[in-house]
């Protein structure tokens, strides 16, 4: 039984996570979770998982809803503070940080500090202080686990290759949903048109960062330093079909590739269930 840390449960990497765990309940348990701002989903997933403890990061918790949480055996606590304190426990296995933005550094700080193997799902620590964060994990033995597709294909290329031999890795784009709206037609798009992903289901932030491609230039940023490959082997492929997740270019001229249907609960599920025995395959 492996035992989660989830922080941001509430997103669409949390939910797809909780609905692995609920789905594999002999293989994994959720003994921490943690929301922003949604305290009645937060309150609903603690009843499905029973978490020992529910954080709410972003508003103070009530009177009430801590009577509710009681209720049903959890503690709640509130405050951005408290998500470094969940990755601080010592009572768990792997911490899934799907926290969106800068705000999931401390946790993954804290985690790596603990000892705790990381599954990333939050860029922006990656992007921000990647640097900091894979030195910390080299020092701590500390394994980081990539759930965004694109990483987690790369990472399942790698498995049984040795990385010096890599020339180039590929991420793949969808194009989002104006791959082919003439440029003059952009000044009239619209957020509701923006939030229209063609291919995958995702909360709002990443789904505007991937309308405007953004958020392919923050996993170039991520690519780097999960794989340590200079910036001018990292390409990107428009791939409209979101089938190939990414490819990897070895010095031979052979190429890899990982495919499958555009569903998050593969690569979150690769990164849950890694045997710990083979996670040296990571560079």
């Amino acid at each position: 039984m492996k035992k989660l840390c989830l922080l941001g449960a509430t997103g669409s990497i949390g939910k797809n996570c909780v609905d692995i765990v609920k789905r594999f309940p002999d293989r994994f348990s959720i003994v921490y979770l943690s929301a922003h701002k949604n305290i009645e989903e937060l309150f609903a997933l603690s009843q499905a998982v029973r978490p020992r403890i529910a954080v709410l990061s972003g508003a103070r918790v009530d009177a009430f809803w801590r009577s509710k949480f009681k209720s049903i055996g959890v503690a709640v606590e509130s405050g951005e503070d408290a998500l470094a304190a969940l990755a601080g426990q010592s009572d768990y296995d792997l911490l899934v940080n799907a926290v969106v933005g800068a705000a999931g550094l401390a946790p993954t700080l804290a985690a790596i500090r603990n000892q705790k193997n990381v599954a990333i799902a939050n860029k922006e620590t990656l992007v921000t202080a990647g640097e900091l964060v894979t030195a910390l994990s080299r020092q701590n033995s500390v394994r980081l686990f990539p759930i965004d597709s694109e990483h987690s294909a790369l990472w399942q290329c790698l498995v049984g290759e040795d990385a010096q031999n890599i020339e180039r890795l590929i991420l793949t784009a969808s194009g989002g949903p104006f791959r082919q709206l003439p440029a003059e037609e952009f000044k009239n798009v619209t957020v509701e048109q923006a939030l229209r992903h063609p291919n995958w289901q995702m909360g709002r932030k990443i789904t505007i960062d991937s309308a405007t491609l953004m958020n392919k230039g923050l996993e170039v940023i991520e690519a780097y330093w999960l794989f340590d490959v200079v910036l001018e082997n990292i390409s990107v492929l428009v791939h409209p079909q979101s089938i190939i997740h990414s490819m990897i270019e070895f010095c031979d001229g052979s190429i890899k590739a990982q495919l499958g249907l555009p569903d998050m609960r593969l690569p979150i599920q690769y990164a849950l269930s890694y045997p710990e025995r083979i996670a040296n395959d990571l560079p």
